[in-house]
């Protein structure tokens, strides 16, 4: 699905991503982890094409993609959520939903003006489309609340929720589990594997909660210094020398707390 190849990217002299090349093959939930300074989302905001590489290569199912802008991507089916969630804070989580689809009738002036009807069919589509993506998500008693007052676990189940209302292929999601309690972030777990197994959506997924990880990724890609450095499943990924070292090198107290991750 997603091939990088010797990708590089430096802000003047610090190589954020430094030569970091991998595969993320079709119908795969993969694991991106490591310290922080890593590169990690510097790698996803490359191939997102919020970044452009300084050098490299990024491919899509084959075709090339390297530096073609986010809203390209996003026809391609390529998607990606942030760290911190971008809502529409004022507006209500069905609402926020129903804007993400491109090609709405109400886009153009003309049908403002001459097909209203059309726009108010448009608007019962998306509106039951959303309904259908809030109750698969499990927070369809949320559909007219405001986003802004959304919990922090709420808002992250909301920007998954906006991968549903197209066609998405790939979805790159940062740091899911941050700011998220263990309930909400499950819930989380739980609607990425049903995408995954119902729906066939292939995702990459940044986190630093292992726990997490090793309940849905297989395989888990680790990176250190702007590269790759270990791939392959977690229990292998527990018992490689040099990712232990990459940790202890950067604040993990003990092999136990990444040996006793669960896979």
């Amino acid at each position: 699905m997603i091939e990088v190849h010797d990708l590089h990217r430096h802000f003047g002299g610090f190589r954020a991503v430094d030569g970091a090349s991998l595969r993320i093959k079709q119908g795969t939930i993969t694991g991106l982890i490591g310290p922080n300074g890593a590169g990690k989302t510097t790698l996803f905001n490359v191939i997102a094409g919020v970044l452009e590489p300084t050098s490299g290569r990024v491919t899509m199912a084959g075709e090339e993609i390297t530096g073609l802008p986010p809203h390209t991507l996003f026809h391609k089916g390529l998607l990606r959520t942030f760290q911190i969630a971008h809502e529409f804070s004022s507006m209500s989580v069905r609402e926020n939903l129903m804007m993400v689809p491109g090609g709405q009738q109400g886009e153009t002036l003309w049908n403002v003006w001459f097909r209203r009807a059309a726009i108010r069919e448009d608007e019962a589509r998306l509106a039951a489309k959303a309904d259908e993506v809030l109750d698969f998500l499990t927070i369809a008693h949320l559909a007219d609340e405001r986003a802004g007052n959304l919990s922090g676990g709420q808002k992250k189940l909301l920007e998954l929720g906006r991968t549903m209302m197209v066609d998405a292929r790939i979805v790159f999601l940062d740091e899911v589990g941050a700011g998220v309690n263990r309930t909400l972030l499950n819930t989380i777990g739980d609607a990425i594997l049903r995408l995954n197994r119902e729906r066939g959506y292939t995702f990459v997924v940044i986190e630093h909660d292992m726990d997490f990880i090793g309940r849905i990724c297989d395989p888990v890609i680790v990176m250190a210094e702007g590269h790759v450095l270990a791939e392959g499943s977690l229990d292998e990924i527990k018992a490689n020398e040099q990712v232990i070292e990459a940790y202890l090198g950067t604040g993990l107290k003990n092999k136990d707390q990444l040996a006793g991750a669960q896979a």
